[in-house]
């Protein structure tokens, strides 16, 4: 029989061996490091975070309030179940996790910073939904979300042992997520909800934050207790996402992340063979089943053309923005072949096609997607009466095609060079293969300057206009392919 041993001595004696390898004061100077710069960049930001979590003139009523609240439950909720949340450092998921010590002792640290950041963020989310909800409401349900972060916390670890309550957590996580867009759409659009009882009182509060502090605290108990049930594949799992993400972070290598959600999801997929469309080109028609495959993620999509509407009281650079930067989200839905093309163009020689065919025929996808989105978005803002005169989703037709080009351009870019030299600056170096990574793809969003002026300007919309952003759209995406692409070459990854 295997004795159980102190799992205590064993993170001393790791601990003790990995300062021995580090030098004096790292740790404290990259907890300075990290502390100095959110420091900064809040100073930085204070105006913004101003009208975001106070505004000036409150839009939000008591039915959005509480649509606002479901959303960001249902986001957080299921953010914990992608990350876990019960996991473990890779070190210790393949040194600790076999070994013959508690496993509750190995894990309830995890559950304990999950709980401390789930909480953190609810109550982040409840203070800028009173900040923005027209009737006042006591200081107390900011602690009020955060005790439901904490709840949100514990339902997700149990989830985690039990397969039957993920599948019914997750779709109930989803179903609130949908009907809070829903209604908040629809007061975005003049849905006048019922007036409300006027300010929450806080003597109704005060029990309610009792009743789920005696929750939170008992369910954190019988949480700890259950941790041993844990599958070791589940925890193996969320290791490799937490791994990776902090490698993503660290290397800032969005990519990574990106790979292993791809591979993960196909991973789980029953697939057989189809014959490809003869009517479309060979790698148009394989975006085209790739689309067909994750009818999920086109759900998703349709569903996100509401967010510029969600944004309209914003300043118009921020709907600009939202309305771009959707529209290449949107538009890379496919692009992971267009990044498996320029790592491994063997399939591209053994078809016979050349650079800029391959191009040419992954653009179709994302271009139809791309404008869709872009199409629907515009149009959902001008049926709202937020923009000016004039056919405004007309815009979308054109800019969908740049953002494709956009995200078909950022997938061609591979991964980050490291050997590039650093830039000196005041506040020390700037590695340049970030940055260059970074607006890889942005730059082509240029194309769209005719919309930008015309959202940022908040001016009626002409058909003059409309005409030169269709222009600019064609002109830039034939010069990006024939500036970055050949009738002889088959490589993709210079771009």
């Amino acid at each position: 029989m295997t004795a159980v041993v102190a799992l205590r001595p064993v993170r001393r004696w790791i601990r003790r061996t990995q300062a021995s390898h580090r030098d004096r004061g790292e740790l404290l100077g990259t907890v300075y490091t990290v502390v100095f710069s959110v420091a900064v960049i809040a100073v930085m930001a204070q105006d913004t975070l101003k009208a975001v979590f106070s505004p000036l003139v409150p839009h939000l009523s008591g039915a959005g309030a509480l649509a606002a609240a479901t959303v960001c439950a249902g986001l957080l909720f299921l953010t914990l179940r992608r990350l876990g949340p019960v996991t473990v450092s890779r070190p210790a998921a393949y040194f600790l996790l076999t070994a013959p010590i508690s496993r509750r002792r190995l894990l309830s640290p995890a559950l304990r910073a999950a709980a401390f950041g789930a909480g953190l963020a609810g109550a982040a989310a409840a203070f800028g939904i009173l900040g923005n909800a027209v009737a006042s409401g006591s200081s107390l349900l900011v602690a009020t979300g955060a005790l439901t972060g904490v709840l949100l916390t514990l339902v997700a670890s149990a989830a985690q042992s039990r397969p039957r309550l993920a599948s019914l957590t997750d779709a109930a996580a989803r179903v609130a997520l949908a009907l809070g867009l829903a209604v908040l759409v629809a007061e975005a659009t003049g849905w006048t909800p019922p007036p409300a009882g006027g300010e929450i009182a806080t003597s109704a509060v005060v029990p309610v934050t009792g009743a789920l502090t005696v929750l939170a605290a008992a369910a954190f108990l019988l949480g700890v207790r259950d941790l041993a049930r844990t599958p070791d594949h589940e925890i193996l799992e969320s290791a490799k996402t937490a791994g990776t993400l902090a490698d993503s972070v660290y290397g800032i290598e969005p990519s990574f992340l990106a790979e292993m959600l791809e591979r993960r999801y196909w991973a789980r997929r029953r697939l057989r063979s189809v014959t490809l469309p003869r009517s479309l080109p060979p790698l148009t028609g394989q975006d085209l089943l790739l689309a067909r495959r994750r009818p999920a993620r086109l759900l998703w999509t349709a569903a996100s053309t509401t967010m510029p509407l969600l944004l309209a009281g914003a300043p118009r650079w921020v709907l600009t923005i939202a309305l771009l930067t959707g529209t290449v989200i949107a538009a890379r839905a496919t692009t992971a072949t267009v990044k498996t093309d320029a790592g491994n163009p063997v399939l591209l020689r053994l078809l016979g096609l050349t650079s800029r065919q391959v191009v040419q025929q992954r653009l179709w996808v994302p271009a139809v997607i791309g404008a869709v989105w872009a199409t629907v978005a515009l149009a959902l803002l001008q049926l709202a009466g937020t923009l000016p005169s004039g056919q405004w989703w007309l815009l979308g037709l054109a800019v969908g095609p740049v953002g494709a080009a956009s995200a078909v351009r950022a997938a061609r870019a591979g991964f980050v060079r490291n050997d590039l030299i650093p830039i000196d600056t005041p506040m020390g170096s700037v590695p340049t293969g970030p940055v260059v990574y970074a607006f890889a793809g942005v730059d082509l969003l240029i194309l769209a300057l005719p919309t930008v002026i015309a959202l940022v300007r908040d001016v009626p919309l002409t058909p003059a206009m409309i005409a030169v952003q269709f222009a600019a759209a064609a002109l830039g995406i034939r010069a990006y392919l024939s500036w970055t692409t050949g009738p002889e070459r088959v490589g993709l990854s210079a771009s």
